[in-house]
């Protein structure tokens, strides 16, 4: 098949979630003998990478409006590029799908968790995604849900049915440490957070819970975030010494990081399946996580919840005092979870199916 990803912002991954994903489920397409082509808002110095067309749109740079003009703009070019099926990332561009349609080329969106629940967005924008999320019931040809909360809520409120493909991610642990050193963190001595520095993901909550804990292990605040300045301010004013937050790290050092810590934490109270959570028990990590359905239908009894900023400063403290024994049979317990529920090739599969599917149709 000729596949097409749009509403990312493109690989190799250099963000978030959506983006991790549209790499490791181009790539294994690619390797299967599709020809795959990422729409991308980042250069790449090559056409290709492992495989993949990195097709590169220049962006209009906003905080509002930067997704939705760039994937406007990257259906405008499937009419002259033509693929035999789609897919979409993100809810916000369910409008984008008819006009794929509309040029025979079949379409599915992948709509992420309840965008419009973000802090950072004015009413505006959660008015739009709110509008988006009714036009994802008859816009696409099919709806993808990656967490079964989402699922039902879909089908609960609009009477929409969706297919559910979970997000994906590795087991077992890398080796090498070169980031850990860098950053002054010695392995299975420092807790670590990784997301985007946002309010609804809470890493405010992270260092101010870790901030009392009577420890010399380490805290790792890892992310940044666009158009986030003054709440990333915020983060950043402690004088904690044991508390480090160099920003965002990708790629082989945020694997090393999620490998050798003492324990994950995960406080993201918006979206459908959180990448991060699932990669960090794939590594082993003991988890301690925010407790949201989306988050507990993840860990399942595979980490430890809490619901407060006072309750994560007990679980910090509880698992501090464990054995290494009992945080390795934490560890255990996430990697077998992550093996039966969440492995990349599984994922890959099911997407390979629905898009075969839908390509049928042309």
């Amino acid at each position: 098949m000729r596949i097409a990803i749009l509403g990312t912002r493109g690989i190799p991954a250099c963000y978030g979630g959506f983006e991790t994903f549209a790499e490791e489920l181009s790539t294994r397409l690619a390797e299967r003998g599709h020809e795959v082509t990422v729409y991308s808002r980042a250069p790449h110095p090559a056409s290709h990478y492992r495989g993949v067309r990195v097709r590169y749109l220049p962006p209009v740079r906003h905080k509002y409006f930067e997704t939705l003009a760039h994937t406007f703009r990257s259906t405008i070019d499937l009419w002259r590029n033509r693929q035999d099926v789609v897919l979409y990332c993100n809810g916000a561009n369910a409008i984008f799908t008819i006009l794929a349609r509309m040029a025979g080329i079949p379409a599915a969106l992948n709509v992420d968790g309840l965008e419009r629940k973000r802090k950072k967005w004015n009413t505006l924008a959660r008015g739009w995604y709110l509008f988006s999320e009714m036009l994802s019931t008859v816009c696409p040809d099919e709806i993808v849900t990656d967490a079964e909360e989402i699922q039902r809520y879909y089908l609960d409120r609009y009477g929409a049915a969706s297919t559910f493909i979970s997000y994906g991610a590795p087991v077992g642990k890398v080796p090498t440490m070169d980031v850990l050193r860098s950053l002054g963190l010695e392995p299975q001595a420092y807790l670590l957070y990784v997301t985007r520095f946002e309010p609804e993901n809470n890493p405010l909550m992270v260092r101010e819970a870790f901030e009392p804990v009577e420890t010399a292990c380490k805290l790792a605040l890892i992310g940044d975030a666009p158009y986030a300045a003054d709440y990333i301010a915020r983060v950043r004013d402690t004088k904690d010494p044991r508390i480090v937050m160099p920003g965002a790290i990708y790629g082989q050092g945020y694997h090393e990081l999620q490998s050798h810590c003492l324990a994950y934490v995960h406080a993201t109270e918006v979206g459908g399946t959180h990448p991060a959570l699932i990669e960090a028990m794939g590594r082993g990590a003991p988890v301690l996580y925010l407790m949201t359905r989306e988050n507990h239908e993840v860990a399942g009894g595979a980490g430890l919840p809490f619901r407060s900023k006072e309750e994560l400063t007990a679980l910090m403290r509880r698992v501090l005092a464990m054995t290494g024994a009992e945080r390795e049979a934490m560890g255990r317990a996430a990697q077998q979870r992550v093996a039966e529920r969440y492995g990349w090739d599984r994922v890959t599969d099911a997407y390979e199916s629905l898009l075969q599917r839908l390509s049928r149709k042309q």
